[in-house]
Order: C-alpha cells, then structure tokens, then sequence
C-alpha cells in the first residue's frame, strides 16, 4: 500500500471539567442557550467528571426531557457563588447595519457575497466580512447555522439585549430568531459532516489554483485553534466560498500553491475578491468569471500569482442592490 499510515492511541481523560446551568441533587445536568457546546460530549469522555454549575436544585425541578447530561456521567458538583458571567466579544447590532456601502474594497466584496445566498439554503458564516454580507438578505429565507450548537442565527443583539450564554462560534453575542433550535457542538458536527449545510462562506489567508484552502494560521503566531474551519470545508456538497482581499499588504494570496498550513485540500469552489470572482473547477483550476470595474486581465494577472482561465462569459462584478 502507497503511503504512510499513522495509527494513534485512544487517550481516556483521567478527568472531564464542565460548566452547566444547574445541577439536581442526584447530579443531573442542564445547559442553557448556546452553553452547551462541547459540554455534554465532554461530561462523557474523562474517568471522573467534575461540573461546576451557577444552582443546584432539588430532585425533579430539572424536567426529565430537559437533562443534557445524566447523572450517571457526573461524579463532582461544584456551585459557584458570586460568579459574574463574563462576555468575551460584546457584539451589538448597528443602527446603520444595513445602509448603503461604499466601494471601498470590503464593502465591494460584501455587495458580491451577499448574491451568494438563494431562498431555503442553510449557511454557516465566517465572522466578518461573510456575517456582515448576511446583512444584506431580503426577500429570501436563508437559516444561519453555528458551530457551537445554534440553528437560526438572529442579528446581533440591540444594547441591553446581549445574554452571555447566546454566542456564536466566534464568541460574539447574537440573538436567534423563531423557530430556531439550540444543541450541542456534537450535533452541529453531525449537521456539518453529513452534508446539511448548504453553504460555507469564509475568509482565507491563501488558497491555491486547485482550490485549497490555508485560513487557520500563520507559523510563530499565537492561535487558539483551526475552529470548525477543516469540516465546514471538507464537507461533501457543501459549497465553500472564499470572501477575501485579492493581496495583503502587495503580497499574493492567490497562489499555485499554499505556503501555509492547510485547512482543506480542494475543497474551494469560489473566491470573491474586490477585483474579480474566480470559480476553481476540478480538472482545469481557477477560472475568471467576474471583474470588477476599472480592472483588466493585465491587473489580474499581476494581482494573481496562479494561473487562470478566463471564462467565455466574462462578466462585470456583480453586486446586490440596496434599497
């Protein structure tokens, strides 16, 4: 057999640290909004499980349908006291959320994003420039789905509406709309590996003429992690959009190949830049579809470190129009 094979030993946590809602007294477990996370698959994973929780009440208080976490999993409960919940990233709503952009190249490359979306479609939404195009939709449904356990993100929330335990994957506050549904980080995997979500839109550091993709991390800076990134992009017929700036600071990002650490191989199926759109399609590479005003193939060309293709229909860049 071709190729190398790296067999890894399963690793049992001596201990599982979890932090709940409340607490029964037999050690029943329940989360609130967006708390969940990976707390309840965590509960499950250690030879002692110890949960620290803002109550504990009496047996039967905790419905038998609202338990995330039984007790059989729980070995330890610790209540905090005086515990003052903490937001990491306090984002609010802008009253100028959805008014006119301005061609500045951000703004020019959400106008283009936000064609993106079409009615019915469930999307999960990079933060930044893919979350401000969501601004933009109107007269379609597109349900906004997060990583850490949310379907039916709202907007973010109005001064004094923001609640701690309602954030999305990248720690920012948000508000969820009617009929949507909470669950645990597990279950939003499932939703993402099995193919449920529509569409990923996100930003990139690099991607290359094949379509992979490098946006998790620049070697020698500190970073928390690659986050969902690696499944929302290898997810068979979810299609990826990569929003970003065509160069950084006169530097390619659109390359032959990565220099960065991947986080998928061949799993871009379009780009959207301020000066064009490319789609990468299997067996030929990047082709140029869309260019923006005032730019050439000339300035593309030099903007572009990998080679491209130029569609026969080649078209202005598009962008949604704002009433």
């Amino acid at each position: 057999m071709a190729g190398t094979l790296l067999w890894k030993r399963r690793y049992w946590g001596d201990f599982s640290f979890i932090k709940a809602h409340k607490a029964d007294e037999a050690g029943n477990l329940t989360f609130r909004l967006s708390a969940n996370n990976f707390n309840q698959p965590m509960a499950s994973a250690g030879k002692i499980t110890i949960a620290e929780v803002e109550e504990i009440v009496p047996l039967g208080a905790i419905p038998a349908e609202d338990v995330h976490v039984p007790c059989i999993y729980v070995d330890r409960v610790i209540m905090r006291t005086g515990h003052e919940k903490r937001i990491e990233k306090l984002t609010l709503q802008k009253e100028d959320a959805g008014a006119q952009l301005s061609d500045s190249p951000k703004d020019r490359i959400i106008r283009r994003a936000a064609l993106e979306f079409t009615d019915g479609m469930f999307a999960n939404l990079g933060i930044g420039i893919p979350m401000m195009a969501a601004n933009y939709i109107s007269g379609i449904t597109v349900t906004l789905q997060s990583e850490n356990g949310i379907l039916g993100l709202g907007p973010f929330p109005r001064p004094g509406e923001q609640d701690p335990d309602l954030i999305n994957a990248g720690k920012q506050t948000v508000t969820i709309l009617p009929g949507s549904s909470l669950f645990s980080s597990d279950i939003s995997f499932g939703m993402i590996r099995g193919g449920h979500v529509d569409l990923t839109m996100l930003g990139g550091l690099q991607v290359s003429a094949n379509g992979d993709l490098a946006n998790w991390m620049i070697p020698g800076k500190m970073v928390k992690g690659m986050g969902g990134a690696m499944d929302l992009v290898g997810s068979k017929g979810t299609t990826v959009v990569v929003t970003m700036e065509h160069t950084a600071r006169g530097s390619h990002k659109i390359l032959p190949e990565c220099t960065l650490p991947l986080t998928g191989t061949r799993v871009v199926d379009k780009i959207i830049t301020e000066k064009c759109v490319f789609d990468v399609v299997e067996g030929v590479g990047l082709v140029l579809v869309e260019i923006a005003e005032g730019e050439t193939l000339d300035t593309i060309k030099q903007a572009t470190a990998a080679g491209f293709e130029v569609s026969p229909e080649l078209k202005p860049l598009q962008q949604i129009k704002i009433n």
